[in-house]
């Protein structure tokens, strides 16, 4: 009996009608591999993921494989983005014992769900130095079978490892100016120069590491930390991993010049290179960057917008290529032929200039991604324009890619804060306006009377994984820069709730942090991971929001707690900068102070106010806090004892218990924020 039906995850109402009797996480499952003396298959995956759906086509929708798994294990199926704690932890094994990971993540547990075989995807047949799925498991049902002595001996080696790999960074030092230096240093020598990014392929966008790169910049000066962000978002913006038509990022590059995506689209991934764009033109006023960061923004409202005003996941690689088969990419690409079907041929060959598309293709079987191989400003613009708008709507005709439109809180939060800024620094009323939704949906939905965070939700339901490390700290931060772009100080109020609940349990005796609350379901190891993946660590990611809670309240327990947590970048940053980049970036707030701006106003809606405002929110500060608001006004702790000046509006900067003068000018108050 397959017992996905009643999930709430896209991933795993994939598989609900799969032959494989399939059980979501949780006691039953284990209990049912307890009473039956199998062994647990555990796959991980998540909705989009193209690998996964292969070998869900290939194998589990197979009736001999299934009947195979059926008679020799218990199946359970998890999707990482619901459960990124169990996700954790099998993927801290996988790698520990292979080198590498990646999903499908294939497992094999005992019934204790300690694991004892690993793998991820798995051909049908053996091909390439892998076996077939159906040979790795008769293998696993051999060994259970026949040497159970020698699995119990390995998966219980595997667990006291893990045990044994617990992070204590909370005593160190912070980071200095000098740790802070190795690591722009180390990011030099990684950099590729020719193609921008770091690393080879395949390329992913290095969002947290190119935010560090413009707060180092804005702090310190340093012309190369803005020429690698400047010419690494220049370079991602005219790939292929850039949607030319309708904006939005794709996950990562396949290759190390940007042209060839993975073409599925994720929320946190847009939401972090929004506001990476939207930094970039607030540092250099670059007009490309302000395109990019509102396409993106446009695009996250437009296509991942749900119904209850959250943010859906992602949509994915995959679609129906017209002919009933499902193809990667196959949404995006285009032939010269599609070309002049949809523009005729004079307007076709100009698009094929322009996007670079060829008779051989730049992808598969005759097909390009569109990219700009040629620098902007070289063509009609009110040409390629129309010609972008009908490539556009005729793509639109073309079957869709999935949409997993669960709404997870963590990536919420990070949407937030991406378009309350851009909205701000773009005069897009808009843009504010879904990220108070969005922030309405998590209080509504994802907030309980505990202030506990829920992981999930889809449809307006709240899901039942409770909220890791990372929803509650990148929720604060959402919060926290919708704060300072509304002036309703409620959104400071329930950003300190979220981090009280990071200070009581999240946070080890040392300082360090956890990925799970210290009341959460037990795993075979509470997993802690302070390096940046796709997103910002949790545990750098709170110590962020618990450096811009203090710098609003000036509690000292968020600041000391901010500070311990920072040990890690000390430790790491000098080393390993690619893994750590929202750690780098908390750092420079920290060394800058961070600044403290409140203005006061007769009035929000006030003209002068609002142009104090809009300068303390584009200056390019590292981590500066903004509070605006009417004298007496009880919204925000920085707005006591600000008085107006000269009955004007006035701001008040402010660091490291040293106040400046009030000033009434927005050209002074930009010069003091460095702009």
């Amino acid at each position: 009996m397959n017992r996905l039906a009643d999930s709430q995850s896209p991933y795993l109402l994939q598989h609900a009608s799969n032959p494989v009797d399939w059980w979501p996480w949780g006691e039953e499952a284990f209990a049912e591999a307890k009473r039956r003396d199998m062994p647990v298959l555990l796959s991980v995956g998540y909705s989009s993921c193209h690998w996964c759906h292969v070998m869900a086509h290939e194998s589990f929708e197979d009736q001999e494989t299934a009947g195979y798994l059926n008679a020799h294990f218990v199946s359970v199926k998890v999707d990482r983005e619901e459960r990124p704690d169990v996700d954790a932890v099998y993927m801290e094994a996988v790698q520990a014992a292979t080198g590498q990971g990646g999903w499908p993540m294939t497992l094999f547990l005992t019934p204790d769900a300690e694991p004892f075989y690993f793998g991820t995807y798995f051909p049908p047949e053996a091909r390439h130095g892998m076996p077939s799925f159906r040979q790795v498991l008769e293998g696993v049902h051999a060994a259970w079978t026949d040497r159970r002595e020698e699995v119990a001996e390995v998966a219980g080696k595997i667990v006291r490892d893990l045990a044994a790999r617990e992070l204590s960074y909370g005593d160190a030092r912070v980071p200095d100016a000098q740790d802070l230096a190795q690591a722009l240093l180390a990011l030099t020598r990684e950099y590729d120069q020719q193609r921008g990014g770091f690393g080879g392929a395949p390329k992913f966008p290095p969002s947290m590491v190119l935010e560090f790169l413009l707060r180092h910049h804005a702090r310190t000066g340093a012309e190369g930390a803005l020429q690698m962000a400047a010419d690494t978002c220049e370079r991602m913006a005219r790939g292929g991993i850039y949607d030319q038509l309708g904006g939005g990022f794709a996950r990562y590059s396949v290759d190390r010049e940007w042209v060839v995506p993975h073409f599925e689209k994720m929320l946190s991934d847009n939401a972090l290179l929004c506001r990476v764009y939207a930094h970039l033109w607030r540092s250099t006023g670059s007009e490309q960057a302000r395109r990019i960061a509102l396409e993106t923004a446009d695009f996250m409202v437009r296509e991942l917008r749900t119904a209850e005003g959250g943010f859906a996941s992602a949509l994915d690689a995959d679609s129906d290529d017209g002919t009933g088969r499902h193809v990667e990419g196959a949404y995006y690409v285009w032939t010269p032929a599609q070309l002049r079907e949809v523009l005729g041929d004079g307007d076709a060959d100009l698009a094929a200039q322009y996007f670079g598309v060829t008779v051989e293709g730049t992808f598969e079987e005759g097909a390009s991604v569109l990219q700009l191989p040629q620098r902007e400003g070289v063509s009609d613009a009110a040409r390629t324009e129309s010609i972008r708008a009908r490539l556009l709507a005729a793509r639109a005709e073309r079957p869709a890619p999935g949409r997993d439109d669960k709404v997870v809180a963590a990536w919420n939060g990070l949407a937030i804060a991406a378009l309350a800024e851009a909205g701000a620094y773009f005069d897009r009323p808009d843009l504010v306006e879904a990220a108070v939704a969005a922030a309405d949906l998590l209080v509504r939905l994802h907030l309980d009377d505990r202030a506990h965070l829920t992981r999930t939700s889809r449809d307006g339901r709240a899901g039942g994984n409770a909220g890791v490390l990372e929803d509650y700290a990148d929720v604060a931060e959402g919060f926290l820069a919708l704060a300072s772009v509304t002036g309703e100080g409620v959104w400071l109020e329930f950003a300190g709730l979220l981090l009280d609940h990071v200070l009581a349990r999240f946070t080890g005796e040392s300082g360090g942090l956890y990925d799970t609350a210290a009341d959460a379901e037990r795993l075979i190891r509470r997993p802690q991971d302070p390096t940046d993946n796709a997103t910002p660590s949790g545990w750098t990611a709170a110590a962020g929001a618990l450096l811009s809670y203090a710098a609003h309240t000036g509690s000292e327990p968020h600041r000391t707690a901010a500070e311990r947590a920072l040990g890690v970048v000390k430790a790491l940053g000098p080393r390993v900068p690619r893994f750590i980049g929202w750690g780098l970036a908390v750092a420079e707030a920290l060394l800058d102070g961070p600044r403290e701006i409140a203005v006061v106003g007769p009035a929000l809606d006030d003209a002068g106010t609002r142009a104090l405002h809009r300068t303390a929110l584009l200056g390019a500060a590292p981590g500066a806090v903004v509070a605006v608001g009417t004298p007496g006004s009880d919204e925000f702790p920085l707005l006591r004892d600000r008085p107006l000046v000269g009955d004007g509006p006035a701001a008040y900067v402010c660091r490291d218990f040293t106040c400046d003068a009030p000033t009434t000018d927005p050209e002074r108050l930009r010069t003091a924020l460095g702009g």
